[in-house]
C-alpha cells in the first residue's frame, strides 16, 4: 500500500513537472512583441525627442515591470492598478527621501525601497519594480535627480502608462489572453 501511494506520487510529480515545463511558443511570442513595442516605444520618444539629454524617460524599472505584464499576465502583481500605483507611489517616495536626505545615500537608499514596499503593501499597488523606481530616484544620475518631483510624472507616469496601453492592446490579441484580469474592464477589448 505505502509501495502504491509512492509510486503514484512519482508519477503526479512527474505530470506536474511536465506540465509546468511545456512550452507555449504563441504565449512566448506574445510576450516578446507586448515588451518589443512597449520598451520600443518608450525608446522611440528617448531617442527622437529627447535626444540632447541623457537617458532620463527609460528607466531600468521599466524591464522589470515589462517581465510581469507582457510575461505573467494574470500575476496580481502586474495589474494595471498594481503597475500604475506601484511606480508612482515608490517614484514619490523615492524622490522625497532624496530630498529629505541628499547626503546619505545608504539611509536615503534603503528608506525609499523600505517605505515603497510598506505603502504598496498598504495601498494594494504591490509591483516588485517599483522597488527599482525608490531606488533609481535616490541613486539615478544628476539629471534624474534634478527632475525631483517631476521625476513622478516623466518618466515614471508617462512610461507605466505607455506600457500599460501597449499590454492592452497585444495581451488582449488572441482570446487565450486577457489583461487585465477583471473581465468588466477586458469586454472591451473582446
Amino acid at each position: 500500500m505505502i509501495k502504491h501511494k509512492i509510486k503514484r506520487s512519482i508519477r503526479v510529480s512527474k505530470y506536474v513537472i511536465y506540465k509546468e515545463t511545456l512550452v507555449d511558443f504563441k504565449e512566448h511570442i506574445w510576450s516578446f512583441i507586448g515588451a518589443f513595442v512597449g520598451i520600443g516605444v518608450i525608446s522611440y520618444i528617448q531617442s527622437q525627442f529627447l535626444p540632447e539629454i541623457e537617458n532620463i524617460f527609460l528607466i531600468g524599472s521599466f524591464g522589470a515591470s515589462s517581465v510581469l505584464i507582457y510575461g505573467e499576465i494574470q500575476s496580481p502583481l502586474a495589474q494595471p492598478r498594481n503597475l500604475i500605483g506601484g511606480h508612482i507611489i515608490s517614484a514619490f517616495i523615492g524622490v522625497t527621501m532624496f530630498k529629505l536626505i541628499p547626503d546619505i545615500t545608504w539611509l536615503a537608499a534603503s528608506l525609499a525601497v523600505g517605505l515603497s514596499i510598506v505603502l504598496m503593501q498598504y495601498t494594494k499597488t504591490m509591483h516588485p519594480p517599483g522597488g527599482a523606481t525608490a531606488l533609481i530616484a535616490v541613486i539615478g544620475t544628476e539629471k534624474i535627480k534634478a527632475l525631483g518631483y517631476l521625476y513622478v510624472f516623466a518618466p515614471v507616469l508617462m512610461g507605466a502608462f505607455i506600457l500599460f496601453i501597449v499590454a492592452l492592446i497585444f495581451n488582449n490579441i488572441t482570446k487565450n489572453r486577457c489583461y487585465p484580469t477583471n473581465r468588466k474592464f477586458t469586454k472591451f477589448f473582446k
